[in-house]
């Protein structure tokens, strides 16, 4: 099971899509983050859930939030993922899964493919929400949703 809603958000640091170092001590206590954790660039589910993401992005940026994208893909490919679908988000790449591991991520069907998971921290870096399914298209309805809660 992952964390759950009251959990701190542990901290971590990982590359971006740039190549630079993303510190989630930078971020909170500063702003509410939306981290979604993905199974694979370029996959038909998950593309349509970044590009959703993308589309409700000034809704997320209007609430404060800051929206990130993590996976296991490397730095370029992400680079060429966010430049081919325009995501104006990070996305960061965990490559040895170390974040996915400190959230607690379960893998996905059969145990074969990495799991699909969205938690929001608020400012206070406290989970607000977690929402696990392998199905993209409800997980910026309901980031947004907790956003909503919190103002």
């Amino acid at each position: 099971m992952g964390l759950a809603i009251g959990d701190a958000a542990p901290h971590f640091t990982l590359i971006d899509q740039h190549g630079n170092m993303f510190d989630s001590k930078d971020h909170i206590g500063k702003k509410p983050l939306v981290l979604f954790f993905y199974p694979k660039d370029y996959t038909p589910g998950c593309t349509k859930e970044a590009c959703s993401f993308r589309d409700s992005y000034e809704e997320f940026t209007e609430r404060g939030a800051e929206v990130i994208g993590i996976s296991a893909d490397s730095e370029s490919s992400h680079r060429k993922f966010a430049s081919t679908y325009k995501l104006p988000f990070i996305l960061l790449a965990d490559t040895r899964n170390k974040v996915r591991k400190l959230f607690k991520v379960e893998k996905a069907l059969f145990n074969l493919l990495p799991g699909r998971e969205t938690y929001v921290i608020d400012k206070k870096g406290k989970v607000i929400m977690v929402f696990n399914s392998m199905s993209a298209s409800q997980h910026i309805a309901r980031a947004l949703k907790a956003l909503k809660k919190q103002q």
